[in-house]
């Protein structure tokens, strides 16, 4: 169960795979763009999951329907309103949402940093409307080769005061963190933390590789991290947080069963292990059903939720200050709760 005295935290969480159906719709019918189905009954099988899909890469499939309505900036920019709003709505303190240029502008070949400068708006007005704390993590889209990668990362670097972040995410295996050393280095040396999609569907050497070349702080994922008891023990003594999404590596079959998750073993192992979404909109799912339903069945403690939640807290890309006031307006609402 959540910890009401504790601030509610999703460090994971993809923009683009947190697009509202109603808003699919209601885009793809202002913009003339052909659909699977005019009603939300008829797009949901399109767009959500409805079994476990082969591999991550099949997952990230169903993101064509949600990109594929961002035909301007201003669609981009409400798609990132309303994730605020969302996250507000599901009782969530502090966000960290990523978002990855290429991937939102390359549908209707928008320019990637007109995408930024679009979520950037949409963030500072959901900040102003509601009660919740976001910070942005800009992608680079390994997928696209290095190259490409340049140029996302550069339509990011000049918004760099605005994301506190920088990450790799897409086909792991056949586009290795080696490829990407130098971008990371750039996005180190702009002074952003360093977060990375590793062992989802690599081995423990992506982790590895992620840590020593990448300078990685947290993991995405980090599933195959329970193969090597070294990165395990190495992990723990460094601090290194770890993104977990329990019912995104259900469906992506990274995992089998939740009961088989290793996020269990990360959190008995005093890994600083976290509870996120991934992409909700994608797996219909939120930040509750993963904390009282996922959770514990995989396997989880009362304890090590509550460990998994204070977790998320000392790992958030945040200040000592910031993480203080969060704890503080946590405990005061808990306080008005009781009385």
């Amino acid at each position: 169960m959540i910890d009401k005295t504790l601030p509610l935290i999703d460090l994971h969480r993809h923009l683009d795979g947190s697009i509202r159906l109603e808003t699919i719709l209601d885009l793809g019918q202002k913009h003339n763009i052909p659909l699977p189905a005019d009603d939300l009954v008829g797009l949901k099988p399109y767009v959500q999951i409805t079994e476990p899909r082969p591999g991550v890469m099949a997952f990230i499939d169903k993101f064509k329907y949600m990109i594929g309505v961002l035909a301007d900036y201003e669609a981009c920019s409400r798609v990132a309103y309303e994730n605020v709003e969302d996250a507000y709505l599901e009782g969530i303190d502090y966000i960290e949402l990523r978002f990855s240029p290429k991937f939102m502008a390359e549908p209707h070949q928008l320019d990637a940093g007109g995408v930024v400068e679009a979520i950037i708006e949409g963030v500072d007005r959901g900040r102003r409307n509601f009660d919740v704390k976001v910070n942005l993590i800009g992608i680079i889209s390994r997928t696209y080769g290095p190259d490409q990668c340049w140029l996302e990362l550069e339509s990011l670097l000049q918004y760099k005061d605005q994301i506190v972040a920088l990450d790799l995410a897409g086909d792991e295996v056949n586009y290795p963190g080696t490829l990407f050393v130098d971008h990371f280095k750039e996005g180190r040396e702009a002074g952003w933390h360093i977060t990375i999609h590793a062992g989802e569907e690599g081995g423990p050497d992506f982790i590895w590789q992620a840590l020593e070349e990448l300078g990685a702080e947290r993991i995405g994922h980090g599933v195959s991290a329970a193969r090597d008891p070294m990165l395990m023990e190495y992990l723990a003594k460094n601090s290194i947080g770890v993104e977990s999404n329990l019912t995104s590596n259900i469906q992506t079959r990274v995992v089998d069963q939740y009961m088989n998750h290793p996020l269990r073993t990360f959190l008995e192992e005093g890994i600083l292990a976290t509870i996120n979404t991934d992409d909700p909109g994608i797996s219909n799912i939120d930040l509750k059903y993963e904390y009282e339903l996922a959770a514990p069945a995989a396997g989880l403690s009362n304890q090590q939720i509550t460990q998994a939640q204070k977790n998320a807290l000392e790992v958030a890309f945040l200040s000592e200050g910031e993480k203080q006031v969060l704890k503080e307006k946590a405990e005061l609402r808990s306080e008005e709760v009781d009385e």
